[in-house]
C-alpha cells in the first residue's frame, strides 16, 4: 500500500495515471483534497468518481498522526502530543503570536545529536519521519485551529524533536510540497529550517532556494561548543560560519543565529564580546533564548538582567540581536523542553 500523503506531486501524477490508470486531471483535484482541504478519507473526495475512489483505497492510505493528549499553556501556546502508525510518538507545538499562530514541527523521532541542555536529545534517536508524518503535523494543527476558531496558521519553524539536515531527503520533498501554491501554500519566508549545522546538507538546502536556515550555534568558542554540543562541534565552528557566509540570500535577508543563554555557562559579558569578535562582520541576526531547566535540568536558568545586559552589548557592537520570548514553559512545550513522553503531557 502507497502512503500517499508522502508523495509529492509529480510521484502522485505518476501513481494516478500509470498505477490507477486515471486521466490527468484528477491529480490536481486529489491533490487538494489532500493538502487543501486536509481530508482524511478517500470517500470525502466528493467530486472525484467513485470507481477512481475505490481504486485508491484498494492501493493507497490516507492516515494523518493520530492526536494522544492535548494541552494549552497559560499564554495560549498548545502542545500536542501525536502517535503515529508504528506507535511513535511525538510532539508539535502552536505558538501565537499578532494574530496569527506559529507552527513547530518535529522532523525525527528523538534526535542523535545528544546536546546537553536539550530533553529532546535525551530520549536518544529512534528513526526519521516520513513526509506523511512531517506535513501531517500542519495537517493536524491546522484542523485543531479551525475547530476551536482560532487565529490561522501561517508560519512554520523546524525546531522541533530531531536534526532537520539529518533527514535531508525528506525535508527538502516536504519544503517542495509545502511551497506547492494548489496544497499547503507556504512561501519560504514563512518557513524556517534550524539545524546545529552541518556544511554540506546546508549547501544542498541553499541551492533549492526553499527555506531560510537558522542555525544553533549556542556558544562563541569552539571550545564551549564542544562542551555543551559534542557531536555538532565535530563541525568547526568557523567552517561551519564559513559556509553560513555563502548561503545564498536575498537583498535583506540575513542569516539567524540561535543563542541559548545557559547560567553561568555562556552568558557573561565575556562571552558576549567574544560573539562580536565572531559575528561582527557578518550578515546576520542573533536570537536569543534563555533556558528552559527540563526535567533534570543541567544548567540553571540565566538572570534576567544578565540576558539584558547580553542583548544590549550586542546592539551596542550593530549586532541586531532579539530575545525570543519562552512560550509554553507550563506545559513543557517551550524551546528544548520537547520529549514526547506521554506521562509528562
Amino acid at each position: 500500500m502507497i502512503d500517499i500523503l508522502s508523495l509529492d506531486y509529480e510521484e502522485l501524477e505518476a501513481f494516478i495515471s500509470v498505477e490507477l490508470k486515471g486521466p490527468k486531471f484528477r491529480v490536481k483535484q486529489i491533490w487538494q483534497w489532500l493538502w487543501q482541504k486536509g481530508v482524511g478519507s478517500f470517500d470525502d473526495m466528493t467530486n472525484i468518481a467513485k470507481g477512481l475512489r475505490e481504486n485508491l483505497k484498494s492501493k493507497a492510505v490516507l492516515q494523518h498522526p493520530e492526536v494522544d493528549t492535548v494541552q494549552t499553556s497559560k499564554d495560549g501556546t498548545i502542545k500536542i502530543l501525536l502517535r503515529l502508525t508504528d506507535g511513535a510518538l511525538v510532539e508539535t507545538v502552536l505558538i501565537p503570536m499578532e494574530g496569527r499562530y506559529t507552527q513547530c514541527l518535529s522532523t525525527q523521532v528523538g534526535c542523535a545529536m545528544g546536546c546537553t541542555f536539550c530533553n529532546t536529545g535525551l530520549m536518544g534517536f529512534e528513526r526519521n519521519m516520513t513526509m506523511s508524518e512531517i506535513l501531517g503535523q500542519v495537517l493536524v494543527g491546522r484542523a485543531y485551529l479551525q475547530k476551536k476558531n482560532l487565529n490561522p496558521l501561517k508560519n512554520l519553524v523546524f525546531m522541533g524533536m530531531g536534526e532537520p539536515l539529518l533527514n535531508l531527503d525528506v525535508l527538502i520533498k516536504s519544503l517542495k510540497t509545502l511551497n506547492n501554491p494548489d496544497g499547503l501554500s507556504f512561501v519560504p519566508r514563512r518557513i524556517t529550517v534550524s539545524s546545529v549545522g552541518f556544511i554540506k546538507p546546508l549547501e544542498i538546502l541553499g541551492e533549492s532556494g526553499l527555506t531560510l536556515p537558522a542555525i544553533s550555534l549556542h556558544a562563541p568558542t569552539q571550545e564551549l561548543r564542544a562542551k555543551i554540543m559534542p557531536k555538532a562541534a565535530q563541525t568547526d565552528i568557523h567552517e561551519l560560519l564559513s559556509a553560513m557566509d555563502r548561503y545564498p540570500l536575498k537583498p535583506r535577508e540575513r542569516v539567524t543565529y540561535e543563542y541559548l543563554l545557559l547560567g553561568g555557562v555562556n552568558d557573561s559579558i565575556g562571552h558576549a564580546k567574544q560573539l562580536v569578535r565572531l559575528l561582527g562582520h557578518r550578515k546576520c541576526k542573533v536570537n536569543l533564548i534563555a533556558y528552559n531547566p527540563g526535567d533534570k535540568p543541567v544548567y540553571k536558568a540565566p538572570d534576567p538582567a544578565q540576558v539584558l545586559a547580553f542583548e544590549k552589548y550586542l546592539w551596542d557592537k550593530e549586532i541586531t540581536a532579539t530575545i525570543r520570548r519562552s512560550m509554553g514553559q507550563d506545559i513543557k512545550a517551550a524551546c528544548g523542553q520537547l520529549k514526547a513522553d506521554r506521562k509528562d503531557s
